[in-house]
């Protein structure tokens, strides 16, 4: 099987060595040339446009942005789309809206080629281990053909509906855990102000009822700590509430926790934190009621 990988940034690089690895050949593309030249003599070849690589594959993986710019290499006129075979599989693995991939899969169709979208879960860490978790939308037969691609890039691998249902798993995730940070900051302030540790309430919430995956993930490692540097950050936390949001108009579903979820991200980001864990969103607190959320004594 050739394979074209689409976009090298820090998810995509990582899974074009891994697939090489597998023994699958590998060309590649990115919008930069520096980052194209530097895998070149890692993997089958390096392409100096989309639609070279496209020409030259069987399967394309691509992993961008945002919906725009998948939308803009899959339908432009030097894109994927018209340069394929029929029969290509395109498999997205970034993250957007449900209602994208849906209509990019439309429009994949009149080319008869096979649109699966497969957003990951597990940063450049699981990239690059090849333990990512995978989320996929398709049909079944086109899972089947490229799951043993999947079994190379990760370990948890869920088929969980048609196109468009793995990025609506990926949002629905990701929604989950914006809320839960914007709520833990939010409880983290009102609790120091009444007199309580950090310590404390770290301990005790643990094995209470109010736990999730924010507290055990955020708060010792990055606020506790008072170092907000790595992690996931407070702009791509921002962009898949964004999602969520412009899924909710599509679909008609009210979210008013989201939505205001979503402007405290966007208050982090006026604050200059936008590259920041997005547990930094407690500063906003932090200079709001004038109280040091960090450390463990107050």
């Amino acid at each position: 099987m050739k394979i074209g990988l689409i976009g090298l940034g820090a998810m995509g690089k990582p899974m074009a060595l891994n697939l090489m690895g597998a023994g699958y050949e590998v060309y590649v593309y990115d919008v930069r040339d520096e980052v194209v030249k530097e895998l070149e003599e890692k993997v089958t070849g390096g392409c100096k446009t989309v639609a070279e690589l496209a020409s030259k594959s069987d399967t394309i993986i691509s992993s961008l942005p945002n919906a725009k710019i998948v939308e803009a290499v899959m339908t432009g006129e030097d894109g994927v789309f018209k340069n394929s075979r029929q029969g290509t599989i395109i498999i997205d693995m970034s993250s957007v809206s449900p209602g994208s991939s849906k209509r990019i899969a439309k429009k994949a169709e009149e080319y008869g080629i096979d649109y699966i979208d497969a957003p990951v879960s597990g940063g450049v860490s699981g990239a690059s281990a090849g333990t990512l978790t995978i989320m996929v939308g398709g049909k079944d037969d086109t899972f089947f053909k490229v799951k043993p691609l999947f079994e190379v890039l990760g370990k948890n691998i869920y088929h969980v509906g048609e196109v468009g249902c793995g990025d609506a798993i990926k949002m629905i995730n990701n929604l989950l855990l914006g809320c839960n940070m914007a709520a833990l900051a939010e409880a983290l302030a009102l609790g120091v102000k009444c007199g309580l540790s950090v310590e404390i309430m770290r301990e005790v919430i643990s094995k209470s009822s109010g736990r999730s995956y924010a507290l055990e993930a955020k708060l010792e490692k990055f606020i506790m700590a008072n170092s907000y540097s790595g992690g996931f950050a407070v702009d791509l936390q921002h962009k898949d509430l964004g999602i969520a949001l412009e899924a909710s108009k599509e679909e008609a579903v009210p979210l008013p926790v989201t939505a205001t979820a979503a402007q405290v991200y966007e208050t982090a980001r006026a604050k200059g934190l936008n590259r920041r864990d997005m547990s930094s969103i407690v500063k906003i607190w932090e200079d709001l009621i004038e109280i040091e959320i960090s450390g463990k004594e107050h």
